[in-house]
């Protein structure tokens, strides 16, 4: 029903959907044979993948708009896979891996994308950036009779060059002249028709490899249906699972940014797990959001599901009706485009910000962009700015905990605690304390504190013990509920005289 309802609202342009979902068909084809490649499959396997991953996705997916196919993160982590055990245990690994993402997405796990830092984001979009870039230099090589790859050079390099120039040349100028049709779509046809026309020899898609197939073929994967065959295929399944969640969740957010709106991470997360299902079903290689064809079909002024629709048809066409005609664009063409998303995609302002952000945020924003272009692994890039970026704010939350003492008129020494008591504060803590001159009985007030965890139980317990060697009595005061249930669980190594605070009750209306 949501899908009806979005073809029946006014704001629908049907030209840009159509026209932006035809711009990415022709940019997956690339993609989709070059991250095959890089998996040790069939070209057609990663085409096929991106057909069903895309139109699953468009049609149910949490953040429409967004494009998802084969990507270069999956491949990278199932080509061990494939040279180990063969591509059936890969059809099985993906089934497996939508399940996870299924069951994450059901979990309602997905809004934990929420404790991404900016940082991260700036890192994680930073280094994508970088990794189109680099994607597209192998273009520029070509691969003698032994096999040895070589940079392109002469007349091949200049040809090249010129054509790639003329493509960007065209992005940037044509918006100025008119919005009616995309400009990544015009210079694709544009530089197309040169190179046909004038016969220019240069690498054109079919050059890759040939595009030219069937409807995919419903499969399930030959293997044996046994615990060993479990213990194969889930360690990647989980490590493709979390890696393409990331990237999905991700690029969500960054579209959510760029179109000031607001999508639905675990709807989302649903819709990325039953699209690997289905892809593993037909032998698929599995595949999550792309951040590159996401930006073009955006950027395009797509905004619909129909444009991923039209995306998705448009590559199967490619495949059944059109390869003759798509293996004759030229790589320049689509690598013209590649350059411009990754120029548009890279935060430059994150650049300007270094002297003006926590030194924290800018070891972040270098690592995670480090380990994205290094390794390309999105999941451990990711987890570790998180954890950087949480180990940072637990320091600087450490340094918060202070504390102000009053002698009563009972002699009684009060300790007044603000800030969180946690394990990275527990140190500051309990140097606040005087056991040797302190009166024989004091009270902790914890009124503007907190107990977080173990760490705090233990250090409190410690405090305890160290009055009770000299004979002193310690209370604690104003405890919150969650605290004493703490400390109740804790009951078996640790054993506090806390003063139950009283409670109060406000008589309702009815009683007058």
């Amino acid at each position: 029903m949501a899908f009806i309802e979005q073809l029946k609202n006014d704001q629908l342009n049907f030209k840009n959907e159509v026209l932006s979902g035809l711009t990415v068909s022709l940019a997956l084809v690339p993609e989709a044979v070059a991250f095959s490649i890089i998996a040790n499959v069939s070209p057609l396997v990663g085409l096929y993948s991106a057909f069903i991953i895309g139109l699953i996705t468009a049609i149910i997916g949490g953040r429409p708009g967004m494009i998802s196919g084969a990507t270069g993160a999956i491949a990278v982590v199932v080509v061990a896979l494939v040279l180990r055990h063969g591509v059936e245990y890969l059809f099985a690994a993906v089934v497996l891996m939508g399940i996870i993402q299924m069951t994450i997405g059901f979990l309602k796990l997905g809004k934990f994308i929420r404790l991404v830092p900016h940082a991260v984001m700036f890192g994680f979009v930073n280094g994508l950036a970088i990794v189109i870039f680099m994607a597209q230099l192998s273009q520029f090589k070509f691969t003698d009779i032994n096999g040895i790859e070589h940079w392109l050079g002469g007349q091949s390099l200049l040809v090249m060059l010129g054509f790639v120039g003329l493509t960007m040349a065209i992005i940037y100028v044509m918006p100025k002249l008119t919005k009616a049709v995309p400009a990544s779509l015009t210079a694709i046809i544009v530089v197309s028709a040169i190179v046909i026309y004038f016969q220019v020899q240069t690498r054109t898609v079919g050059d890759i490899a040939s595009i030219a197939g069937g409807f995919p073929e419903f499969h399930l994967p030959q293997v044996p249906l046994n615990l060993e065959t479990l213990k194969i295929v889930f360690p990647y399944s989980l490590v493709m699972a979390l890696v393409g969640l990331i990237e999905s969740l991700l690029t969500l957010t960054v579209i959510d940014e760029m179109t000031e709106t607001r999508s639905r991470a675990n709807k989302e997360s649903v819709a990325q797990g039953i699209a690997n299902f289905v892809c593993g079903l037909f032998g698929g290689m599995g595949g999550c959001a792309m951040i590159g064809q996401s930006l073009i079909n955006i950027n395009s002024g797509a905004r619909n599901r129909i444009s991923g629709i039209v995306a998705a048809t448009g590559l199967l066409l490619f495949v059944l009706v059109g390869s003759s005609l798509i293996e004759k664009i030229p790589m320049a063409a689509l690598v013209g485009v590649m350059f411009v998303v990754a120029i548009g995609t890279f935060e430059w302002a994150s650049l300007r910000i270094f002297r003006k952000v926590p030194m924290t945020d800018v070891i972040v924003m270098v690592v995670v962009a480090g380990i994205t272009v290094i390794y390309h692994n999105l999941a451990v890039a990711v987890i570790a700015g998180v954890i950087i970026s949480a180990l940072a704010f637990a320091w600087e939350n450490a340094k918060l905990v202070r504390s102000r003492e009053i002698i009563d008129e009972n002699g009684i020494k009060h300790y007044e605690f603000f800030g969180p008591l946690f394990f990275g504060s527990v140190t500051e803590f309990q140097n606040k304390f005087d056991v040797l001159n302190d009166p024989d009985e004091i009270i902790i007030d914890l009124k503007e504190s907190r107990v977080a965890d173990h760490s705090a139980i233990e250090a409190l317990n410690k405090i305890t013990e160290r009055y009770a060697k000299v004979g002193k009595k310690v209370h604690l005061r104003h405890l919150s509920e969650d605290c004493l249930v703490l400390l109740d669980n804790a009951s078996a190594i640790i054993d506090v005289n806390h003063w139950e605070d009283p409670h109060y009750k406000v008589p309702s209306d009815i009683l007058g």
